[in-house]
Order: structure tokens, then sequence, then C-alpha cells
């Protein structure tokens, strides 16, 4: 009986992990966490980690909470597409109330912990759930332009940690908000590309042109071409405190370009199967990008 009632109560415990993860996009929050703190070793003149594990742990919570915010305020939305109706409030698993609960707690413990970091990581958190729940959720049914509302709070998680490093908005913050900003659209696109009739189910509206055409491709080019040349600008020393040495800005560069090409194997093709080669070419990019500027900037800082 006990070994039973220890199964059950094990069981119950992971089903309740498991839609805490998937409400708050553990793998996505993640990432941007991972994206904070790189942006904080680009800023720090040291490293504190006591300010890592703030950053860390305010990082998701901010994430979190506006993933939850949007769970909530889409559910009717998630329940038509293939690929979100197994989601805990449209399955029934969890209540929109329990999942609004959790969006308000994680917000407030999210500001409560960049507030101590300082005030103005506190203030962009708080920007980038107001915009994500209250801007870009909304607009995705109207517009594509809900797109470029919504890669304003997406492109904060590289510079916050530069401001929760250094209390200051700068060149420096504001050249890792734009490179993560023109990032976003070939990534998002490409995946738009790939559940655009799932999207399609719940009148959402996010590829440029509102077609897989290419229109939409071109633009995805445009916007990877800015976000190559963005992410190499601070070799030429006009970006502040960020640098990057020859070496790191023709690693970028190639890593860049063959992004492209998966943009313009897209152009040619058109389908599926360019569309997820595009969307993983541009996880790995931003993600080794990041690598490639701290190591850089360490590296450097050896020789010096």
């Amino acid at each position: 009986m006990k070994s039973a009632v220890g199964t059950v109560t094990s069981y119950s415990w992971t089903l309740i992990f498991s839609d805490f993860k998937e409400i708050t996009k553990a793998r996505l929050a993640l990432s941007v966490v991972f994206s904070s703190i790189a942006g904080y070793f680009l800023g720090a003149y040291e490293i504190e980690w006591s300010s890592v594990a703030l950053l860390a742990i305010g990082g998701y919570c901010m994430v979190g909470a506006s993933n939850a915010y949007n769970q909530v305020i889409e559910k009717d939305l998630d329940a038509l597409m293939s690929r979100t109706r197994n989601r805990p409030v449209p399955s029934g698993r969890m209540t929109p109330r329990t999942a609004l609960t959790i969006a308000v707690a994680m917000t407030v413990l999210g500001v409560i912990i960049l507030y101590f970091l300082n005030p103005k990581t506190a203030m962009f958190g708080a920007i980038s759930i107001f915009l994500y729940t209250s801007v870009y959720t909304p607009l995705k049914t109207v517009t594509p332009l809900a797109v470029f509302v919504g890669a304003i709070p997406g492109a904060i998680p590289f510079m916050l940690g530069w401001v929760a490093a250094t209390n200051d908005f700068g060149i420096e913050p504001g050249t890792l908000f734009m490179i993560q900003f023109f990032w976003q659209f070939p990534h998002f696109w490409a995946l738009a590309w790939m559940l655009d009739d799932d999207y399609k189910k719940a009148g959402f509206r996010l590829l440029p042109t509102g077609k897989k055409d290419k229109g939409t491709v071109v633009q995805v080019i445009m916007y990877t071409v800015w976000m190559i040349i963005i992410s190499v600008i601070p070799y030429f020393g006009i970006t502040g405190r960020l640098q990057l040495s020859l070496t790191g800005a023709i690693i970028i560069l190639l890593m860049g370009l063959a992004m492209l090409g998966f943009a313009f194997r897209l152009f040619e093709k058109r389908d599926h199967t360019s569309a997820r080669k595009l969307m993983l070419a541009s996880v790995s990019y931003i993600s080794l990008m990041q690598l490639v500027y701290v190591a850089d900037k360490w590296i450097s800082q050896l020789w010096i």
C-alpha cells in the first residue's frame, strides 16, 4: 500500500514538474538565460558568481512569466493547433487561474531578483514582459508586424546581461540588442514557414507577406545580411568596450555566411526541409556567436 501511494505521489510530482516546464517553456527560457549570462560576461570587469546566479534565476522568471501569460491569453487558440493543443491549459491539466498565478508570482519574483542586481536590469525585464504579453501576443492574429514588436523583448536578454554587469545602457548593450534583434527575423520566419499551416488554424499572421513565397524569403535574406553586418561591427572599434578581434570577426563572419547560405537555399527550394535547416542554423549561430564573443574578450585580455 505504501509503495502504491509513493508511486502515485512520485508520478504526480513528475507531472506537475513537466507541466511547469511546459507552461514556462523551459528550453526557450534556458536559451534566454544563456544569452543573458553571455552579455554579463561581456560587460563585467570581473565575474561575480552571485550576480550570475541572480541573473539566471531572475531571467528565467521573466521569460517563464511571459510564456505563462501567453498561454493563458491564447488558451483557446492553442487548442486549435496540433503543436499546442496538449499544453497544460488547453488540455485541461492546468486551470487558467493556476497558470495566471504562476505568471504573476514569477513576474514579482523576477523583478525583485533583477532589482537586486540594479534598477535598470529590473526595468528592462519588466518592459520585456509587458511588450511580449500586452502588445506582441494580441497582434499575432492581426498583422505580420507582430513579429517586429516581438523582436524587441526577444532582443533584450543579450543586452540585459551587460546592463546587469554595469548598471549602464550605452552603445555596447545597444549593439548586443541589435544583433539579437536582426537575428530573430530569419530565425522566426523559418519557424513560421514550417508551422504556417498550423498557425493558420488559429488565425496567426506571422510571415511577412502572409505566404510562403519568394517575397518572404527575400526579407529573410535581407535581415540575415543585416545581422551579419551588426555582428562584426565591434571589430572596427566603434562600439566602446564591446570589441572583437580580427580572428573573432572572421569566425563570426563565416558562421553568418553559412547561415546566409541556408537562407538562399530556402529561396531556391521554398520547402519545409530548407526552412528547418535554416531554423537550426540560426539556433547554432546565435549560441556560437555569443560564445565566440565571450571567448574573444577573455582571450584578448590574457594578451594585454
